[in-house]
């Protein structure tokens, strides 16, 4: 184990996942320095390069989510700088945060992932982009901000009314996806093994930035009580998406499944490049679960990057 190194924690950020990023950043910097590195906790602002450049560290852990910390823009800025970092570069965040190429990176090598179309808000004002129910995100958020389902009961209109609530307030564009009813799944991905499959249960509604970050509202299942073909189709596909994307450190594979259809029924919704560190996330429950302790996993994502 590579000791003693002095580790830059950068965190927080202005996405919309600045607290979860703030959480996840101030656990991993605990956990190194109970290890014995040096640590510098490093908030992201306009000033990040001047604060990285006079601080000189070994690495960076990355702990931020969303951009700009996600989607290649601080990836690229420490490789112009030529500083080591964990988790994926610049090439794969890029394609990762974005969820239609990502699946124009996944779909042609076999990766079930759902169909849909982006869609301006304008045309969402005019009918319907696929028939209800559906799902509308966007395309280049995490942590399920700004995702809406959109039913035949949904009280937005039809077709959806402009002052209705909902992320077509918020968005330009928005990918529309075919509601896959269901269960939702996740197997995180360690380095090159894919440590198994979790079922999240919200106590309400669907599994959404609250019930993600709020203790008591999803119950977590590990591991997932569904068929071992299921389970293990969660795994490979996981490895392979993580693979063929070429992430690094950890990442997160999160699934749809119909239980009623079998491993036919699984459809890969995203691919998360920086899951979360926070003490309700999943990366970490489930390296717990196989034995791998909170300071085990952040030194493991460090060694990597190294």
């Amino acid at each position: 184990m590579t000791k003693n190194l002095h580790i830059a924690v950068l965190m927080g950020g202005w996405s919309a996942e600045r607290e979860v990023s703030l959480m996840s950043g101030g656990g991993v910097a605990d956990a190194l320095e109970s290890l014995g590195h040096r640590v510098t906790r490093i908030d992201l602002d306009r000033d990040v390069a001047a604060k990285l450049a006079e601080a000189k560290p070994d690495v960076v852990f990355n702990a931020l989510h969303g951009t700009p910390g996600e989607d290649g823009s601080v990836q690229g800025m420490l490789d112009l700088m030529g500083i080591r970092y964990t988790h994926s570069g610049m090439v794969t965040s890029v394609i990762a945060i974005d969820k239609q190429l990502t699946k124009q990176a996944l779909v042609p090598h076999g990766i079930p992932m759902p169909g849909g179309r982006m869609v301006s808000r304008e045309e969402l004002y005019r009918q319907d982009p696929l028939p209800r129910p559906y799902v509308l995100k966007p395309v280049n958020e995490g942590s399920s901000v700004g995702v809406a389902i959109v039913t035949a009961e949904s009280n937005v209109g039809n077709p959806i009314h402009p002052d209705a609530r909902g992320p077509w307030q918020e968005f330009e564009e928005l990918l529309a996806e075919p509601f896959i009813r269901g269960r939702e799944l996740t197997t995180a991905v360690l380095g090159d093994q894919a440590l198994g499959v979790t079922e999240l249960k919200p106590k309400s509604g669907f599994y959404d930035y609250e019930s993600k970050y709020t203790d008591g509202l999803t119950e977590h299942v590990f591991p997932a009580k569904i068929p071992d073909d299921v389970a293990e189709a969660c795994k490979r596909i996981a490895l392979d998406a993580h693979r063929l994307l070429g992430c690094k450190g950890a990442s997160r594979a999160d699934f749809r499944w119909d239980d009623t259809q079998g491993v036919d029924g699984l459809f890969l919704l995203e691919v998360n490049t920086q899951p979360g560190m926070t003490p309700l996330s999943l990366v970490p429950e489930q390296a717990r679960h196989l034995g791998i302790d909170y300071a085990s996993l952040v030194q493991r994502i460090v060694e990597e990057a190294l």
